[in-house]
C-alpha cells in the first residue's frame, strides 16, 4: 500500500497531472417521493457549487448492466481538503435532509483529454 500523499508527488514527479478531486457516490435512501420534493432545491445547489468553481462534474450513475437507473448518482467536487469536500457534500439538501446518503472519496486524475 502506498500512502496517498506519496503516490500523488510520483505522479506530478512522472509527468501526470495529478489533479485531485472528491468523487461522491450518492445512494438515495427514501422514497422517490420524497427525492423529487427535494429535487429542486438539490439542483439550485448543484448550479450554485457549479458557479462558484466547486463542482466539476455531476450526474446519475447506471446499474451495473448499463441498462437500467436505481437512483445512484455521482458528484465530483474540487475542494482544498476531505473536511472542504465533505461540507460541500453535507449542504446538498439531499444529503441534508437525509433523502440520500453518500460515500466520499479522494480521485487523482492523472491522464485527460475532454471539454464539456
Amino acid at each position: 500500500m502506498v500512502a496517498w500523499n506519496e503516490n500523488r508527488e510520483m505522479a506530478r514527479k512522472r509527468g501526470s497531472l495529478a489533479m485531485e478531486f472528491f468523487c461522491v457516490v450518492t445512494t438515495p435512501v427514501k422514497s422517490f417521493e420524497e427525492l423529487k420534493a427535494v429535487l429542486p432545491e438539490h439542483l439550485e445547489y448543484q448550479m450554485a457549487q457549479q458557479a462558484a468553481g466547486n463542482l466539476a462534474l455531476a450526474g446519475p450513475l447506471s446499474d451495473m448492466s448499463g441498462e437500467e437507473m436505481q437512483g445512484e448518482g455521482m458528484i465530483i467536487y474540487r475542494a482544498e481538503s476531505m473536511e472542504a469536500a465533505r461540507a460541500l457534500a453535507d449542504g446538498d439538501p439531499m444529503h441534508r435532509e437525509g433523502i440520500r446518503t453518500y460515500t466520499l472519496r479522494k480521485w487523482l486524475v492523472n491522464e485527460a483529454n475532454f471539454s464539456v
